[in-house]
Formats: structure tokens, C-alpha cells, sequence
């Protein structure tokens, strides 16, 4: 179950590929028959500063030897200088026998989860439902640890369904965030194209009010399941995490009460009188959707009357193109594109301000943090909010 197919048009996370198949859990099939995997991501005590990082999230332990039989290890043999003594295993029919490394957990240490087959069902919401009031109380004890991150996900999907799956870029911004958490305090946040909703789940651990939005019925569902696993995070801190429909190729909000994850009155006005920041990991990867994302950040900062922050995290992707033949950025190319032109713009509503982001600050999950990896700030502020504070001065 663990064991993904690929195909021409598949897409696969460095983050699900780096990690041991056993910290992938299969839970069961969404409503698009997609397999549901489920990961943990622990939050270090102690950051990790120095700029190390690995690949093992799930669980932030150091790999241990293999040899649990007491024995020495091959470099210990080599400082006693005993490789004299090494002897060589031979099968009954003069094969070379190799001893297997034993699993580092095994079921039966409780190590791993139990996958019955009655999971791999397609759900719906009643089915998630459910699984909310039964399945998560037995879970209770073994997973709810305070540091513990819980997300469901998906793996190795098509282009279009890339943010079922967790990027490096939301780990880095979920870092940042840990990093700043007095900056974060008590705000009102917006997050674009939230995806799993991790990065939505780490700021709710200091925020306020954070508004989780992306669009796609499938998805919601999968970012507001993922909300509901850490509660046991967000509730403590006083944040809450409300999922919304936000498309951004389209110029209004839903306000349909009719359908799922669409605003109220009340939640519109808070977003537009209250909203300090609002934040994006990985989403420029497609020149549309850029555009789309740029747009709505401009019709959102230009409605409020007040300043706000943006902070976009991104990799940078090396692709070879056949227009160019050679190795490029397109994507990246195109995104810096377009804060050049959101800095430049110039319309007596609001300033924008671009700053690269340095990557000094500490590291709390463990991940690959690669010099591909960006975090941009942009600041917005409201020329009419500017001149009424100057008058009053």
C-alpha cells in the first residue's frame, strides 16, 4: 500500500520522498479515489540553528546503528584492528549470505499504526465525519503530542492536484513563523492556496484568527480534516483555523450559505478590517495561477485601510526548456517578474514595498533546507490610511 505508481504526468514532493515508507500511513481513499496518506512532523525543542537539516520529519530522531546484538560496528572494528576477523557467510550453495538489517520499528513495538483493510474506502463528508468522532479519539493518546504535527496528504499526483501534498516551502515558512511567533501574536492572518493547511496550523499555534483558503471541494475537505487533527496544537494557544473558499481567478469572496467552506458577512468584514498578514508557500509554479495570485493580493491590500504584510515562500525549480535548451527558472523567473511589477505599480491607493527575506533564522522541523528555497516580504501600505495619519499629526 505504501508502494506509488508514476506516470508521465505525476508529481512527487521531496518531502514524501526523502522520508522512510514507514511514516507514511495509509488512512483511506478521498473522494477522487485518491489514496490519503498520514504523516507527523515533529517541532524540534530546540531549533536547530547551525543550518542542519534532515530527512527523517516524522519522528526527529537520529538513526541509530543497526547492529543491536552488542556487537562493533565496522568503523569500530577498523579502529581495533580487527578487519582481520571479519568472516565471510557462505549459503549451502556457496551464495554470500547478507544478514538484513532489522527493521528500526516493528508493528508490534507499536512503533507503526495498523492499516485494516475496511479503511480503503472513498470518503465523503459523512464518512469524514465520522472518522472526526471515532477514529481520532484512539488515536488520542499515541498521537496528540503537543510538538507533533499531524498531516494528511496525498502522493505522487498530477500537476493539478499538487497541493494535496506537503512542500518544502510550507516548512519553511511554518519555521519562520515558529521563529517569529511574537511578530504573529494576536493577528488576523490570511493564507493563499493553504493546501494541507500545515503552515495555517503552525501560525494558529500564535494567531488569533486564521483564514485557510484554497479552492476545490476535495481539498477543503482534506485541510479542514487536517485542522481538526491538531486541535490539540491550536486550541491551547487561543487560535483558530477557519477553512474558506478563495479563488484567485475569480473577484469576489463566496457568500453562498448553500455551499461548504463559503464566507459569512461577519467573516468578510473581519478579513478586510482586521487582516495584518497574509502568507503563501510553494504556489508559483504555474505563470497563470502567478498572475492570479499577484492580482489578489493587489485587490486585497488596496481595499484594506490599514498596512499588511506578505511573506511568500517558494523553491526555486531548474527545468530544462526546449524554447530556451537550456536549464532555466521559468516559474521563478516569471514570479520575480511580477514583484518587479507590484513594486513599480503606482496608483495613489497603496505602496508595496519588496525585501528578500534572509534564511538565518532557526530551524524547528526537519527537512532539506536547500539555497533553492526563498521567503520574500512584501509590505502594503495604504496611501489614504498615510495621508489621514499625517493630517492628524
Amino acid at each position: 500500500m505504501d508502494q506509488m505508481t508514476f506516470k508521465h504526468d505525476t508529481v512527487l514532493s521531496d518531502v514524501h520522498m526523502h522520508r522512510p515508507n514507514t511514516h507514511h500511513l495509509m488512512t483511506r481513499l478521498n473522494s477522487a479515489g485518491q489514496p490519503v496518506f498520514r504523516s507527523r512532523f515533529r517541532i524540534l525543542a530546540e531549533s536547530r540553528a547551525d543550518g542542519d537539516s534532515g530527512t527523517d520529519s516524522a519522528n526527529g530522531e537520529k538513526h541509530k546503528s543497526p547492529r543491536r546484538d552488542g556487537g562493533t560496528s565496522p568503523e569500530q572494528d577498523e579502529e581495533g584492528g580487527n578487519q582481520g576477523n571479519v568472516e565471510t557467510c557462505l549459503d549451502e550453495d556457496g551464495d554470500l549470505d547478507v544478514t538484513h538489517r532489522p527493521r528500526k520499528r516493528s508493528v508490534d513495538e507499536g512503533g507503526r499504526d495498523l492499516v485494516c483493510p475496511i479503511i480503503l474506502q472513498q470518503s465523503g463528508p459523512d464518512l469524514e465525519q465520522d472518522e472526526d468522532s471515532d477514529d481520532d479519539d484512539d488515536d488520542e493518546e499515541t498521537c496528540f503530542s503537543k510538538d507533533i504535527i499531524q498531516i494528511e496528504h496525498t502522493m505522487a499526483t498530477p500537476l493539478e492536484d499538487v497541493g494535496k501534498q506537503v512542500w518544502r516551502g510550507a516548512l519553511l515558512l511554518a519555521d519562520f513563523i515558529l521563529s517569529e511567533k511574537d511578530t504573529f501574536s494576536g493577528a488576523t492572518v490570511l493564507e493563499l492556496g493553504a493546501g494541507t493547511g500545515l503552515t495555517s496550523i503552525v501560525m494558529a499555534t500564535t494567531a488569533k484568527t486564521v483564514y485557510c483558503t484554497d479552492v476545490g471541494e476535495d481539498l477543503l475537505r482534506l485541510c479542514h480534516r487536517n485542522v481538526f487533527l491538531n486541535q490539540h496544537m491550536t486550541k491551547p494557544a487561543g487560535g483558530e483555523v477557519k477553512v474558506k473558499h478563495l479563488n484567485w481567478l475569480q473577484h469576489s469572496l463566496c457568500t453562498d450559505a448553500d455551499l461548504e467552506f463559503s464566507w459569512t458577512e461577519e467573516e468578510v468584514a473581519d478579513l478586510y478590517d482586521n487582516t495584518d498578514f497574509i502568507i503563501a508557500a510553494d504556489v508559483c509554479y504555474d505563470d497563470d495561477l502567478t498572475d492570479g495570485l499577484f492580482r489578489t493580493l493587489y485587490r486585497l491590500c488596496s481595499s484594506f485601510n490599514h498596512s499588511c504584510t506578505v511573506f511568500i515562500s517558494l523553491e526555486k525549480r531548474m527545468n530544462f526548456s526546449l524554447r530556451h535548451m537550456d536549464i532555466c527558472c521559468e516559474a521563478y523567473n516569471h514570479f520575480k517578474h511580477c514583484l518587479s511589477q507590484l513594486q513599480d505599480m503606482e496608483d495613489g491607493r497603496c505602496r508595496f514595498k519588496v525585501e528578500h527575506v534572509p534564511l538565518n533564522f532557526s530551524q524547528f522541523l526537519l527537512y532539506e533546507r536547500i539555497e533553492q528555497l526563498e521567503l520574500w516580504k512584501i509590505t502594503a501600505s495604504s496611501l489614504e490610511s498615510e495621508q489621514t495619519q499625517s493630517d492628524s499629526d
